[in-house]
């Protein structure tokens, strides 16, 4: 799950990459670009950062990165990694995972949490580096001692799967409750699995249902779908609700979880608190059809079998 975020800033520096009116320039960037071009760091980083979301000036990824250079080459931790980050995605300089890993060592190694936990990621991932999860597991170790949720939950997860480090559900469900306090969703969902199981802590249904309505309110696809199984099939001294249900199904299933889409088009398809209704039914069976669920294709070719006369002998 956490290989889906490389980084959040990733995600949110590539959603910045778009054209921008140019805007004319004022007294304060006329400010911080003569403080930039005397060699402050911290204005050179600055200026990066307007250059990177084209706040005060025309949006520019490749002066965003001239900047990030400068700054980053004087040992400013926060271009470094901004540098680090630019360089992974390819935006404003050629993409190149080895020279990412470089600049968030440069940040990491001046104790900075959140490059420690993308270059956590790299090694994990054998992005820049050879894959390494026990170096991996020490950076993450590193971020989240200094609290970062992100590289809290990622511990959780290696705990819990023995990836990089014997497996023991105690110390999983350790650092994710240290990650799901803080608020993050899938830290949440997974300590909800490990109440309903009892996997490092004592089984506890209610438990459970209180951290995965955390995570499924914040949008988290599994635990929707796990609160959407619990309601349907009445499990863990919850009572039976085909109403409840079907709301969470429709939460997973529209965030496109092709199991979720299945059991939305089954629940149209039988009628099962909701009205019976072969279109809707069709419809859901489709969307998980396409994403490769074998029951919703077999579904989908049933009304054509029952359509094709039958030849005669």
């Amino acid at each position: 799950t956490h290989a889906v975020r490389i980084v959040a800033a990733v995600a949110v520096l590539t959603a910045l990459a778009r054209c921008v009116p140019v805007q004319a320039q004022t007294p304060e960037i006329d400010a911080l670009r003569a403080r930039a071009e005397a060699g402050d760091t911290e204005a050179q980083n600055d200026l990066g950062v307007r250059y990177a979301n084209g706040d005060g000036v025309r949006w520019d990824a490749a002066e965003a990165a001239r900047w990030y250079h400068l700054a980053a080459g004087q040992g400013d931790a926060e271009a470094q990694f901004n540098l680090g980050i630019m360089y992974v995605t390819g935006w404003g300089v050629p993409q190149d995972d080895a020279e990412a890993v470089r600049w968030y060592l440069l940040a990491a190694d001046q104790g900075h949490a959140v490059p420690q936990f993308n270059l956590g990621l790299m090694y994990s991932y054998g992005r820049g580096v050879l894959q390494d999860y026990a170096e991996a597991l020490r950076w993450y170790r590193l971020a989240a001692d200094q609290g970062l949720a992100d590289a809290q939950a990622s511990l959780g997860s290696a705990y819990s799967i023995g990836l990089g480090v014997r497996r023991d559900d105690a110390e999983a469900a350790r650092w994710y409750r240290l990650a799901a306090d803080q608020g993050d969703a899938n830290a949440q969902g997974y300590l909800g699995r490990m109440y309903a199981a009892g996997w490092g802590v004592p089984e506890d249904d209610a438990e459970a249902m209180r951290w995965y309505r955390r995570a499924a309110d914040q949008g988290n696809v599994g635990a929707q779908l796990n609160l959407a199984f619990i309601y349907h099939y009445g499990f863990g001294g919850v009572r039976q609700d085909d109403a409840e249900a079907v709301r969470w199904y429709r939460l997973a299933a529209e965030q496109g979880h092709p199991g979720a889409q299945f059991n939305l088009g089954d629940i149209y398809d039988t009628g099962r608190g909701v009205p019976q209704d072969d279109a809707e039914a069709m419809r859901w069976y489709r969307l998980a059809a396409d994403q490769g669920d074998a029951s919703a294709q077999t579904k989908i070719t049933e009304p054509q079998r029952r359509a094709t006369p039958t030849p005669e002998p």
